[in-house]
């Protein structure tokens, strides 16, 4: 009961600081409203030494950087750089000289960051005014203000998620948020094999390339082979692996341990081996064909994933190799289901006459795919961007002439490494397909995960 008053208290609390207007924070003196243009004047007043100093630094680290540095970057966004073409003229000297072309990679890639680090300084002006506001909360109620030892010991204590997380969100800022805002920006451009080093806005042009225009006759198959592909290798390596977990768990076999193993092993080995080694099987001088002519079961080769295939042969062949890949994964977790389902309830079933193929459908299946289906989920996502086993066991073939840069079994994602490394090097293109396709995954997951049991009883 005294644990509920104590909680009630807090909240109470909590809810009298909130309602501190920034009006209220202004009016409280002079050190509280110069703090909103000198942050951590305030902390440096209560002697929270640490704090007001690193908000303090932090602010005219940012002002230099602004004046001498980030104004120019933003400047310079608008243009991507002025000199858009190789020029002559003259130094200080009158001596000719080539002036080279705005790199316009570098001042993108500058110009993403100086918004990224305005971006980062808003936060810390609002964590600062949070800040300022607490400590005229605790001068208005007469509480304990926390020394700068207290402040310093708290990082250890009750902050120490903040101690924790500022590695990883610093990771997170280089090498997550500012190559995918760089990414993203980068599809509003023409960057391309022609415009290497400078180039320019052009808008929506690459979206429009790839929906209606001359890559629509691409985009359009190759997305509709993707989604295929996807619910056909998500679907045959489940079902596939609660078939093999059923069996293994049936009563009546055998050195189930030896059978798991032998599985894991399938799983255990790297998956870019196994790609490697089936592509070489399955060639027309492979060891697969070879077998095949020599019991006289066919007269030729059968062109699995040669440029010249069949295109359905090779799609086939892929489905294939994946669920050879795929189905020790899912054994694995149904596996570990079946074991832990509620035998009562199955023997009640048992007892009033159903046979096993009823148990099968109406208890064990459902409770599987119950817990699975998040995960399956997160599997369809993880087929449609399927890089390792279209690209090293296949690499898009076979080849279509109608198609821009892809093949019969290229899925978007590889089709996208092809416009980037491929001849033709269409970066912007790239970069809005790389859009695209999370849009596409985006919509997918959500609508999906909103219709499972799992999210709806959650």
């Amino acid at each position: 009961m005294a644990k509920k008053r104590k909680i009630n208290a807090e909240s109470i609390i909590s809810e009298a600081e909130r309602n501190l207007t920034i009006r209220d924070v202004w009016n409280a003196g002079s050190a509280e409203k110069l703090t909103f243009f000198i942050m951590g004047l305030n902390q440096l007043k209560h002697k929270q030494f640490a704090k007001g100093a690193m908000f303090l630094a932090l602010e005219v680290a940012f002002l230099g950087w602004l004046i001498f540095s980030g104004i120019s970057a933003l400047s310079l966004m608008t243009t991507l750089g002025p000199n858009k073409e190789m020029t002559t003229g003259l130094d200080k000297d009158g001596i000719p000289v080539t002036i080279q072309p705005d790199n316009s990679v570098i001042i993108l890639l500058w110009g993403v960051l100086a918004f990224l680090i305005i971006a980062a300084f808003i936060v810390l002006f609002i964590q600062n005014y949070k800040s300022n506001k607490h400590l005229v909360y605790l001068k208005q109620t007469g509480q304990h203000v926390p020394t700068n030892k207290e402040e310093l010991a708290s990082l250890l204590d009750s902050n120490l998620h903040k101690t924790l997380m500022a590695v990883p969100l610093l990771g997170v800022f280089l090498f997550t948020i500012l190559p995918t805002l760089y990414m993203i920006t980068m599809a509003f451009t023409n960057y391309n094999k022609e415009h290497a080093i400078a180039f320019s806005w052009t808008g929506f042009t690459s979206f429009g390339q790839i929906l209606s225009g001359n890559l629509a006759g691409t985009f359009f198959p190759v997305l509709i082979w993707t989604l295929i592909w996807a619910v056909l290798a998500t679907v045959t390596t489940f079902l596939g692996g609660v078939l093999l977990a059923m069996l293994i768990e049936s009563k009546g076999i055998k050195g189930k341990g030896m059978w798991r193993t032998i599985f894991v092993i399938v799983f255990a080995v790297p998956q870019f081996v196994t790609l490697l080694l089936m592509a070489q099987f399955l060639n027309t001088q492979g060891a697969l064909n070879n077998l095949l002519m020599d019991w006289h079961i066919i007269s030729e080769p059968i062109k699995f994933i040669t440029t010249d295939s069949n295109a359905w042969v090779s799609r086939a062949t892929v489905i294939v190799v994946n669920m050879w890949i795929g189905i020790p994964v899912s054994m694995l977790t149904s596996t570990a289901i079946i074991q832990n389902l509620p035998q009562d309830q199955i023997e009640a079933a048992r007892i009033d006459g159903a046979n096993s193929f009823k148990i099968f459908k109406s208890i064990t299946f459902p409770q599987i795919l119950f817990v699975m289906t998040p995960a399956l989920i997160q599997q369809f996502i993880g087929n449609i961007n399927n890089f390792n086993v279209i690209y090293l066991l296949t690499g898009g073939w076979p080849m279509n002439a109608n198609y821009n840069s892809a093949g019969e079994t290229d899925l978007l994602v590889t089709w996208l490494y092809k416009l980037v490394f491929g001849q033709t090097q269409q970066y912007n293109v790239a970069a809005a397909l790389g859009i695209l396709i999370f849009i596409v995954n985006a919509s997918i997951s959500l609508v999906a995960y909103r219709r499972t049991n799992a999210f709806k009883e959650g």
